[in-house]
């Protein structure tokens, strides 16, 4: 239905900023006519999902009025633990009436949600191996409430829900639009820090390969610098912004080693699987869904341990005094996406790159810093690039300082170029 749409309003609802995307179909290639971003409502979005749908409509029609969007129609994901389940799965190749009954019996299964009245939907990937017996298939399950409070906020704005996306495979969208040139046929694992979680998405080319998310986000850099300087929360979010720049010579100190040079290493070694039921000892019950997906259930290897953080220098710097403390969220960061990149290469696989988006990823110096700790090239992903910027109501200055908050809203938009 949305293909047939010449222009779209692309909609991410995070729980601290709104991004809106207005695209337009010229000469069969997308143009961005309208670009926004405004505070989500305090109380009104967390993690879990939207909780005051009017808060946000209002919030969602206001930033639409600045950025002079008049697009109708709207694409809008949903996110948060208690809003979406989105899952990879390996099955049998089999005809679509098969997969049709085989993935209702996958998703009846699969029900994470107290509520009982779901919408769900699946779609196999493509791309598989002619000779392989099996197919991947993406998944995704929501609370039917979750559907109508996010088609509540789009309403209360204005607008109308064309379609209801979720953020992986916005994000994927993103990827081959505009880095097909260098990506294509690359493994790459896209990390999206947002406020409160971070995304840990691997793909190959369009192919989402491995979702996954982890409560680390933000706001956990902020508190520690509002704790460790005595300054309450909007200040140290301001030093983080304008102040933290993580030095050069942070990182390990040691080589880290490669489990997978030697074979003698790994042998009789249970590869860890991060998305095993209860997959890290200080998992709370409400651990994020996307933490299952159904792999074998064997026992998991402990985690290895992250590297050690570089001391701080003789330094008394506030640059230093920054790094000094959030180094620990730093490792906890690194570890996380330390654990999903030895998951997928512990089933065959390897990343060629990390591309780091969200408003987490604007952090001074964390391009270089995970680089050097993961030993794999990172770089800042840009989901403006090779995409036509025509809008009226933007300064070049603002696109360029919250161009990478707007991967999700940009996939959503994309949305009408896509089947």
């Amino acid at each position: 239905m949305a293909k047939k749409l010449s222009s779209v309003l692309g909609i991410d609802i995070g729980s601290q900023k709104i991004k809106v995307c207005e695209i337009r179909s010229q000469g069969k290639e997308p143009v961005i006519t309208a670009l926004g971003i405004i505070d989500t409502p305090e109380g009104a979005v967390d993690h879990t999902g939207v909780y005051n749908s009017d808060a946000v409509g209002s919030a969602l029609k206001q930033v639409l009025s600045q950025s002079g969007a008049t697009v109708s129609q709207a694409v809008i994901s949903v996110a948060g633990q208690a809003s979406v389940l989105v899952r990879t799965l390996e099955v049998p190749k089999m005809n679509p009436t098969e997969l049709k009954e085989h993935m209702q019996w996958e998703i009846n299964r699969n029900i994470p949600f107290a509520e009982s009245t779901i919408v769900s939907d699946f779609r196999p990937l493509g791309g598989d191996d002619p000779n392989s017996p099996n197919m991947d298939v993406v998944m995704a399950i929501a609370p039917q409430s979750a559907i109508d409070t996010m088609i509540a906020c789009v309403k209360k704005a204005g607008r109308s829900t064309n379609a209801i996306d979720v953020e992986p495979l916005s994000m994927a969208r993103s990827i081959q639009k505009s880095y097909d040139d260098i990506l294509a046929g690359k493994t790459v694992c896209m990390v999206d820090i947002g406020h409160k979680t971070t995304s840990i998405n691997i793909y190959h080319g369009d192919r989402l390969l491995m979702p996954r998310q982890v409560p680390v986000g933000g706001e956990m850099f902020t508190k520690a610098i509002a704790d460790a300087f005595a300054i309450g929360v909007p200040d140290a979010e301001t030093m983080k912004i304008d102040h933290c720049d993580i030095p050069e010579w942070a990182g390990p100190t040691t080589q880290a080693i490669d489990p997978f040079a030697d074979p003698g290493i790994t042998a009789g070694f249970q590869a860890y699987n991060p998305f095993a039921d209860d997959p890290l000892p200080f998992a709370s019950p409400t651990a994020s869904p996307f933490g299952e997906t159904g792999v074998d259930d064997a026992p998991v290897a402990p985690a290895p341990e992250p590297q050690a953080a570089a001391p701080v220098p003789a330094d008394n710097s506030q640059a230093a005094q920054i790094y000094n403390a959030i180094s620990p969220i730093l490792e906890e960061f690194v570890s996380e996406v330390r654990r999903s990149i030895d998951y997928y290469r512990s089933r065959g696989g390897d990343i060629d790159a990390i591309e780091l988006c969200g408003g987490g990823a604007k952090l001074g110096g964390l391009v270089a810093y995970l680089s050097k700790s993961l030993g794999i090239p990172c770089d800042a992903y840009d989901p403006l690039r090779r995409l036509n910027l025509n809008v009226r109501k933007v300064a070049p200055a603002f696109v360029e300082e919250h161009k990478q908050e707007f991967a999700v809203a940009v996939g959503n938009g994309l949305h009408i170029f896509f089947d």
